[in-house]
């Protein structure tokens, strides 16, 4: 009885892996333009962060270079500020031109 049990659970589980195995090649829908939009900002976003980023370790960099040299020490590239984010959305692309027609021989 147990041997027939633990064949019985056994396919149940393979049967249960094919089935979850079949749903993981399910095919998405295409993004929507308003979930397209979103991640252009989200993507705008996290390159803003880095950039701020990076301007605040350039500044502490210059700070303790400073501290070390006993006086004013300049970076070899001046820090940047990036400023406050800001984003605005790209322009719709305009229409494509009908292309031209073939050349007739």
């Amino acid at each position: 009885m147990k041997k027939l049990f633990a064949q019985t659970n056994g396919m149940v589980i393979a049967l249960a892996l094919a089935l979850a195995a079949s749903s993981a090649f399910a095919k998405l829908p295409p993004a929507s333009d308003e979930a397209k939009a979103k991640a252009a900002e989200a993507a705008a976003k996290t390159a803003h962060a880095g950039k701020v980023d990076a301007f605040l370790l350039c500044k502490s960099q210059d700070k303790v270079a400073a501290k070390v040299n006993k006086a004013k020490a300049k970076s070899a590239t001046p820090c940047a500020d990036p400023g406050k984010f800001v984003y605005s959305p790209p322009a719709a692309p305009a229409t494509v031109a009908a292309a031209p027609a073939p050349a007739k021989k």
